[in-house]
């Protein structure tokens, strides 16, 4: 009698075990159309894609998904989500003024960049300076007035900008080129990320 309801409970058991669960479907899934042909096949977990950006999305379980990165699979509670695409980029911001090596010897340079940064020590606006000093034309403070992100300034200007803190004045040099800069870094910099995330009931 022992033996033969040990042999139906494991005739039971066995789909059990056998069944994937949430979790380990997720897994598997690498992109958006795996993602849709998922949702399509199991409408009774009510599967769902979510699109996520810092920033605008700001509940608590929001936030967290936002903290993953892409192929991150997890569970709240009896959700599971997998982050499918994750795009996240940095975006800067500063005034400058640009001296042109072309038309200025070094040591004219030199002496321009001493003059510029002592006025802005002593408190002259660098709104005011940049309109009176650039040389590229740019007489609207010479502020991006956005933020800018990869290949939109030359690299050695950006890296500079990354590296330093907002409000810091500093020199950068494109030598090949003959630009020089005098920067001031103007606002923290923007970390812009967007996720696109499968959401479904259970584990």
């Amino acid at each position: 009698m022992k033996n033969g309801l040990w042999v139906l409970l494991m005739l039971f058991a066995v789909p059990v075990f056998a069944q994937k669960t949430v979790y380990e479907d997720f897994q598997k899934i690498t992109t958006l159309d795996q993602a849709q042909k998922y949702i399509d096949a199991h409408p009774e977990l009510k599967p769902t894609i979510l699109k996520l950006s810092a920033g605008r999305d700001s509940s608590l379980i929001e936030k967290r998904l936002l903290r993953q990165k892409k192929g991150d699979v997890f569970s709240v509670g009896y959700v599971t989500y997998k982050v499918v695409e994750a795009t996240e980029s940095v975006q800067y911001r500063a005034q400058y003024i640009f001296l042109d090596g072309g038309s200025l010897t070094p040591s004219q340079v030199d002496s321009l960049k001493k003059v510029i940064v002592q006025k802005a020590n002593s408190g002259v606006s660098f709104d005011k300076l940049s309109d009176e000093y650039t040389m590229d034309g740019n007489t609207t403070k010479g502020d991006t007035d956005w933020f800018f992100g990869e290949l939109m300034f030359p690299k050695e200007l950006q890296d500079a900008v990354a590296k330093n803190a907002k409000g810091a004045i500093f020199f950068v040099d494109v030598s090949e080129k003959g630009w020089h800069y005098i920067v001031k870094k103007t606002y923290d910099d923007a970390v812009k990320k967007d996720i696109v995330v499968l959401r479904a009931n259970g584990r």
